[in-house]
């Protein structure tokens, strides 16, 4: 906040001493180069050396204080994104979509930080300088005021004309980038599956349709903004002969001093420029107001899955799961997924879900760590209604194995201490063990250090799930869930 209010003040300063320029340099035209006062040139001229220095020095700390300023609000966005995002239920992830999510996180974020550097330094001082220049251009000279009253509303209407057209195309534009980067997220991912099928040309046939959408709009916004500039300076330059020609009649007449028509020049120039400014916010605006609706429509949703307002923990009982008559069904299904599930798991006991596929074995262990919550029924974990419990409490009861084994890049140490934090080297090898990942560890250049690329692109799929178990082993945990996590595994390593 202090920052801010630091900017806020150097844009201030700024203004007041772009604004003071041309009454000094009227002065010093009319005071001292016309009567040949040399010494009033020098003083005068010292003190528009000094207010210059001044003004550029508060311009140059003023955007790099804004810049830090709009860095950390970009910062801050980011992290509730990523703080909010990581609390959405699978449903809720379904719901936006991955894809949209890191472009809201990352594109958006950075367009909204843009803009606020622009609007840092340009909301004070372009309306100070608008309003401020058209009171001290009158007072300059009244004569000339009419352009200024014939110029102004023209180029104001100009420029809304231009925005109001452009700001649905750029919504439009983040609907296209988030397709875009869908269709190309989706193609490196499944490269293999491309391959496998033969189907690179139809990949490559998505991706030009969804680019050339993206760029289709691209041009017709960009096409809108291309008028802006060229519709500014026309508008300078035929007000700045105005001023002159006009002006010069004045003098001729004895109505005006050469000075004061050099001030108004400047008064005039500055506040079209204060348009211009005003136009290169209305420019950035529609983007950054439609990248800043798609965050906040993520950070407006509203979790399904909260903590209760009274938590509870377990007493007594530890690695008991049971399923009291539980019914769930997905947003929008029309059949229930699990309808009057009932059954228990004892501490100590294997149980195993045996179904076809699509019969729900993975949406049914879901529901045990409240990835998901029932529609009716209740999901007792000693004997607490998962609802009932923290999702920290109840997760760190959890050794959960996916049916797709997932890896993070870092190195296979990291990976499995992602299950147990302040697993000692010991309990890393012991897990990396037990799982059977032992062998191939060892055969790896730096062993548990070895680096694992982003989603084990490096390692087998066998081995990823190896990896996986380890991860969930090293917690030790009370109760462990294993969603057909050994698929990969030979029959030899699953028997172990």
């Amino acid at each position: 906040r202090l920052l801010l209010t630091f900017v806020i003040i150097l844009a201030f300063a700024q203004a007041i001493a772009n604004l003071y320029l041309p009454t000094l340099l009227a002065d010093i035209v009319d005071n001292g180069i016309i009567k040949g006062d040399i010494g009033y040139i020098w003083r005068i001229g010292g003190i528009m050396s000094l207010v210059a220095i001044g003004g550029t020095i508060a311009a140059v700390i003023g955007i790099l204080c804004s810049s830090r300023v709009a860095t950390g609000f970009g910062k801050l966005i980011r992290a509730a994104l990523f703080k909010h995002v990581e609390r959405f239920s699978l449903h809720e992830f379904d719901e936006v979509g991955t894809a949209s999510l890191i472009t809201r996180t990352t594109n958006d974020t950075t367009q909204v930080q843009q803009v606020m550097v622009i609007i840092l330094n340009m909301v004070i001082t372009a309306p100070i300088t608008l309003v401020a220049g058209i009171i001290l251009a009158l007072r300059q000279d009244v004569g000339l005021s009419w352009i200024l009253v014939v110029v102004v509303p023209i180029l104001a209407i100009a420029i809304y004309l231009l925005m109001s057209r452009a700001i649905p195309m750029f919504r439009v534009m983040q609907v296209k980038l988030d397709k875009l980067n869908l269709i190309l997220d989706e193609g490196l991912t499944g490269v293999r599956v491309v391959r496998a099928f033969d189907r690179q040309r139809y990949e490559e046939q998505r991706f030009d349709e969804a680019n050339q959408d993206l760029t289709d709009v691209a041009i017709r916004v960009n096409r809108l903004i291309a008028l802006l500039m060229p519709l500014m300076m026309f508008v300078l330059n035929v007000s700045s002969v105005a001023i002159l020609w006009f002006g010069a009649i004045r003098i001729d007449n004895g109505q005006m001093q050469v000075g004061a028509l050099l001030a108004f020049l400047q008064y005039a120039m500055q506040i079209l420029f204060a348009l211009l400014m005003v136009s290169m916010m209305f420019i950035m605006l529609p983007r950054a107001e439609a990248s800043a609706t798609r965050i906040n429509e993520v950070l407006a949703i509203e979790t399904e899955i909260n903590d209760a307002e009274k938590v509870k923990r377990a007493d007594g009982k530890r690695g008991y799961v049971e399923f009291d008559d539980v019914t769930f069904s997905y947003s929008g299904a029309e059949e229930p997924a699990l309808s009057h599930i009932s059954f228990s798991a004892a501490p100590g006991e294997v149980t195993a879900i045996i179904g076809g596929t699509g019969a729900g074995k993975s949406t049914l262990i879901n529901l045990i760590p409240r990835f998901y919550d029932v529609q009716k029924g209740h999901v007792l974990v000693d004997g607490v209604d998962v609802r009932e419990m923290s999702q920290e409490y109840l997760r760190s009861k959890i050794g959960f194995v996916p049916q797709k084994a997932v890896l993070f890049s870092g190195t296979i140490a990291e990976n499995i201490r992602y299950g147990k934090e302040d697993a000692t080297d010991e309990e890393v090898l012991y897990a990396a063990e037990v799982a059977q990942a032992s062998d191939f560890i060892q055969n790896m250049s730096e062993g548990v250090h070895s680096f694992i690329a982003q989603g084990g692109t490096n390692v087998s799929g066998g081995q990823k799930q190896r990896l996986s178990i380890a991860r969930a082993l090293v917690r030790r945990p009370e109760i462990y869930i294993f969603d057909d996590s050994f698929s990969a595994l030979d029959f030899k390593t699953d028997a172990r």
